[in-house]
């Protein structure tokens, strides 16, 4: 059996792109409200920046692999994989990668939209005017290929994650996301976040400080290109040689499990770590009896 071959120069770099439908149409209402805003971004100029950003991935190195995973309001699914690109290449002979970039990416894309609103189709709207992203499910996909990829072939490439999220966080996926969070750190994924949205995230945020990621929000998005290509192209043994942007502060505030609320403090069950933003008799998730403390009186005579 061969063995692998080791390379701290290529890369396998996993993009997340968020197209929610109802975080670009919010961006489209300002855009037609604010003209020329830097800090206003509709997503045809989105997928201008992150296009080219893809291709210089792939002309760093001949062997690095991109793929990009489109993350919906509903669903989360596989756009666009460099490998199966290089291997019509190969066969047909072509020379410009751009354009057939542009046109699969644009593709699949298309197709995953259609079908991420069929899927929505008879929920709630006024759930869904307020829904998040699927990241949880977009993280548990980026590391499932991650591993089909180290585990076979000749090649054991330098992984990494980059989210590029706009939509907000949805508690109701605190528990998954941790867990990707967790999983990621286990294999040793950095999770890197480009926060394209008002507000920053605080599952991204925790998602970069525990892999050791690059967490970074844009002042400027009509610089959105300069900002990837800059601190994000770089492979993770280039990193070492170059400041990066560090983050001034983590938001480590939890999600009760109750509510699915974003709480300061709250109750941990002693048994599976489960957290409530009240006082509970007994444990949802695991079934625990919590036994309430019985306050014993102290006497006079006792105390001296």
């Amino acid at each position: 059996m061969a063995s692998k071959l080791y390379t701290d120069d290529v890369s396998l770099v996993v993009v997340l792109l968020d197209v929610n439908p109802f975080f670009w149409g919010g961006a489209l209402k300002k855009t037609t409200t604010t003209t020329n805003s830097p800090s206003v971004l509709s997503f045809s100029n989105f997928l201008n920046h992150v296009l080219p950003f893809l291709n210089s991935i792939l002309l760093l190195n001949q062997l690095n692999q991109v793929v990009v995973i489109a993350c919906g309001a509903n669903t989360c699914g596989y756009i666009y994989d460099s490998s199966e690109t290089k291997t019509s290449e190969a066969g047909v002979g072509g020379s410009g990668r751009m354009p057939d970039l542009c046109e699969r990416v644009l593709g699949s894309l298309e197709e995953f939209v259609v079908n991420d609103q069929r899927t929505g189709w008879g929920a709630d709207p006024t759930a869904a005017n307020a829904a998040s992203g699927m990241l949880s499910g977009s993280l548990s996909l980026a590391l499932c290929y991650i591993q089909r990829v180290l585990r076979g072939g000749l090649l054991h490439p330098q992984p990494r994650i980059l989210c590029v999220q706009g939509s907000p966080d949805g508690p109701e996926q605190y528990v998954a996301v941790m867990n990707s969070i967790f999983s990621a750190q286990r294999s040793m994924v950095p999770i890197d976040s480009c926060v394209i949205g008002v507000q920053h995230s605080a599952f991204l945020q925790q998602a970069s400080y525990i892999t050791g990621g690059v967490y970074l929000k844009p002042q400027q998005l009509d610089g959105l290109f300069q900002y990837l290509s800059m601190v994000f192209a770089t492979d993770l043994h280039s990193r070492n040689f170059i400041q990066l942007p560090k983050p001034v502060g983590v938001d480590f505030r939890a999600s009760c499990f109750c509510h699915k609320k974003t709480i300061d403090m709250g109750y941990v069950c002693s048994v599976c770590l489960s957290i409530f933003c009240k006082q509970h008799k007994k444990c949802s998730t695991c079934g625990s009896e919590f036994n309430q403390p019985h306050l014993v009186p102290i006497s006079t005579s006792e105390q001296k």
